[in-house]
C-alpha cells in the first residue's frame, strides 16, 4: 500500500520546537463490514504505529510525501484504515490526518501495457490498444482479471480523467473513444480490474500513458444527387445534404463549357453557403449551364467535386 499526501510547503529550522522531525504512520485492521465511522480517540486506542517518514525524507520531499506499507495478505479479509500525524522536535504529536480506508485483495492483476499499432487515429475515434497483463502483481498466475477500465485526461485540465470512459469493465484489448474533439490533446491510460475482497472489483495501477493529439484532416464526402429545376429566366439547383456532423457548408460552381478545368469555373457562392438549394437568376434563355458543388467542414477540409449537372434555360 503506497500512501501519499502533500508535503509541508515549508518547515521551521532544526532548533525550533515547531520543526517537523518525522511523520508517524498508523494503521487499524478491521472487518470489512465494520462501521465506517470512527472517532480519533477510537483510532488512537486501536491503531498500530507501523512506520515513520524521517526528517531526511521530509527535507528531500518534492510536492508529496509517501510511505509504502508492505502487506502480507492471507487469512480473513480485512479493511485497513490509515492516518498520519506529524511529530515535532520536542516529541509532541499533532492531531491525526483524515482516515484513508482500503480493502486490499490478494493477487491483483498487474497493469496492462498500451501498444502502438499505427491505427490510433481516424475521423470518428481515437483507438487505444493494449496487451493483457501476464501475471498478478505478486508475479503469480493465473491472472485475476475481470476486464479493463479506460481513463482519459485532457491536457490542461488535471481534474479530468477521474472516471473511466467505459460504463462497465470491458474484456476486449482495444477501445475506441468516439467522444474526443479535434484540436484537443489527451492522455489515455488503462487499468486492469480484478476480483477483490468479497467479490468487489479492484483496479490495478495505471498502464503506461499514450498521448493523442487528433487533427482533422478528413474531408467531407462529395455532395450527391445534384439536380436542376429549369424555369423562366432561372435554373434552380438542388443536392442532398451531407451527413458529416462537422459540416460547415458548400461552394457552388458554374460554367458554360463542361471541358473547362474545374478550378476555372465561376464560383457562385463567394461566401460559405449553408443551404442545399440555389436559384441562379443570372442566366440567359436558351443557354446551357453546368454546375458542381464542393462541401467544406469546420476545419476547412474541402471535398472532391460532386458530379456535374446541367440544364438549358427555357
Amino acid at each position: 500500500m503506497i500512501l501519499s499526501w502533500p508535503a509541508p510547503p515549508r518547515n521551521a529550522g532544526e532548533g525550533s520546537v515547531q520543526s517537523i522531525r518525522r511523520v508517524d504512520v498508523y494503521r487499524v485492521a478491521e472487518k470489512p463490514h465494520a462501521p465506517l465511522s470512527m472517532t480519533e480517540e477510537e483510532f488512537a486506542a486501536r491503531a498500530n504505529l507501523i512506520g515513520s517518514v524521517t526528517y531526511d525524507e521530509i527535507k528531500k520531499a518534492g510536492e508529496n510525501l509517501t510511505y509504502t506499507d508492505t502487506l502480507e495478505l492471507g487469512g480473513e479479509p480485512a479493511r485497513l484504515r490509515y492516518a498520519v500525524r506529524y511529530v515535532n522536535s520536542a516529541g509532541q504529536r499533532a492531531a491525526f490526518s483524515n482516515f484513508f480506508l482500503m480493502e486490499p485483495a490478494p493477487k491483483v492483476a498487474a497493469p496492462p501495457t498500451i501498444i502502438k499499432t499505427g491505427k490510433e487515429y481516424s475521423e470518428t475515434a481515437n483507438t487505444i490498444t493494449w496487451e493483457p497483463p501476464k501475471t498478478n502483481t505478486d508475479l503469480s498466475t493465473p491472472v485475476n482479471l475481470l476486464g479493463y477500465n479506460i481513463y482519459r485526461t485532457r491536457i490542461g485540465q488535471p481534474a479530468s480523467g477521474q472516471n473511466p470512459l467505459n460504463q462497465e469493465p470491458i474484456t476486449a484489448t482495444q477501445y475506441q473513444d468516439k467522444t474526443f474533439k479535434f484540436g484537443e490533446k489527451y492522455n489515455y491510460a488503462v487499468r486492469s480490474v480484478s476480483l477483490g475482497t468479497e467479490g468487489k472489483p479492484v483496479e490495478s495501477l495505471n498502464s503506461n500513458n499514450i498521448l493523442f493529439a487528433p487533427v482533422d484532416t478528413y474531408p467531407p464526402a462529395p455532395p450527391e444527387k445534384l439536380s436542376i429545376g429549369p424555369g423562366p429566366g432561372r435554373l434552380s439547383i438542388f443536392w442532398v445534404a451531407n451527413s458529416e456532423p462537422d459540416l460547415a457548408g458548400y461552394y457552388l460552381y458554374r460554367s458554360t463549357d463542361p471541358n473547362l478545368p474545374k478550378d476555372k469555373w465561376t464560383k457562385l457562392t463567394p461566401t460559405l453557403y449553408t443551404r442545399t438549394t440555389f436559384a441562379d437568376d443570372n442566366v440567359e434563355s436558351g443557354k446551357t449551364y453546368y454546375y458542381y458543388v464542393i462541401a467544406i467542414d469546420n476545419a476547412g477540409n474541402l471535398s472532391d467535386p460532386s458530379e456535374v449537372a446541367s440544364d438549358t434555360v427555357p
